[in-house]
């Protein structure tokens, strides 16, 4: 015989079948997560999916190298900055004339018809294999003699990434050289001095290559000053004439003087 407990068991495991079985599932993949193309070919996203819905909802978004996030498909079409230049199928989307602001990160979502819930997304990375644009050299105007001096080369565009090369008065400099009071670091562009000498002046500029081409940046003079020499203040006592004592350029001069010496070392 049925008890009431047991009638109120049985129909919670009703319940809970129930909701079991309405579950919604769809698995969204797409076989190419990473595409690389040259600027101004065209780029063939992938994305392919099951679900247990007959209506389902695909949409495709993208975002930048500046982490801006924009619709590509929405809705059922294309939005306005893509209507010329791509083409959506039912399993992908190809898009023409690829540009440099083409790369970054698409993703391809599926919900059901009338529903916001996401059921599944796939991700491709898409990278534009393109020349460097034409660095530029962040170089200090001015620095003093014995001080540190950061030059930096700034590429943002160029894909594979860029190698990095610096000339001081059109000549290359060396990316190791010994005994040197310099480094150069070819992936990130910097130029760093340890401690500038007025030898260290003097025009440069940065080249910027990969294997798409090269860029050069304009010059930029770099002047270092000397730090100025001590002032030595004398002051006498007591009478007759002051004997003085100063190093000039490293040569004791003796002066008779009442006043004060520079160009000291």
């Amino acid at each position: 015989m049925a008890t009431a407990g047991n009638s109120r068991r049985a129909v919670g495991v009703g319940l809970l079948c129930c909701c079991l079985w309405t579950v919604t599932l769809a698995a969204v993949t797409t076989p190419n997560p990473t595409i690389i193309v040259k600027e101004g070919e065209s780029a063939e996203l992938q994305c392919s999916y099951s679900s247990d819905f007959t209506s389902p909802r695909v949409e495709w978004k993208f975002v930048n190298k500046d982490q801006e996030t924009s619709f590509v498909f929405y809705d059922g079409s294309l939005t306005a900055s893509y209507k010329d230049r791509a083409i959506p199928y039912p399993q992908g989307i190809t898009l023409k004339q690829i540009t440099r602001k083409d790369a970054g990160e698409y993703s391809c979502e599926v919900t059901s018809t009338g529903s916001k819930t996401l059921y599944g997304e796939a991700k491709i990375q898409l990278q534009v294999i393109v020349a460097p644009s034409k660095p530029v050299a962040q170089v200090p105007r001015s620095v003093s003699t014995g001080s540190v001096a950061e030059l930096l080369c700034v590429e943002n565009d160029g894909y594979p990434p860029p190698t990095f090369i610096w000339y001081r008065n059109k000549s290359p400099m060396q990316i190791a050289p010994q005994n040197s009071t310099y480094t150069i670091d070819p992936k990130t562009g910097v130029l760093k001095f340890a401690a500038v000498s007025t030898s260290d002046s003097g025009e440069y500029y940065c080249e910027a290559t990969n294997n798409q081409g090269k860029q050069a940046s304009d010059l930029v003079r770099m002047d270092v000053q000397a730090v100025g020499d001590p002032l030595l203040l004398a002051l006498a006592q007591g009478l007759g004439d002051p004997l003085f004592t100063c190093p000039l350029h490293r040569v004791l001069v003796t002066h008779y003087l009442l006043a004060l010496c520079t160009g000291c070392w």
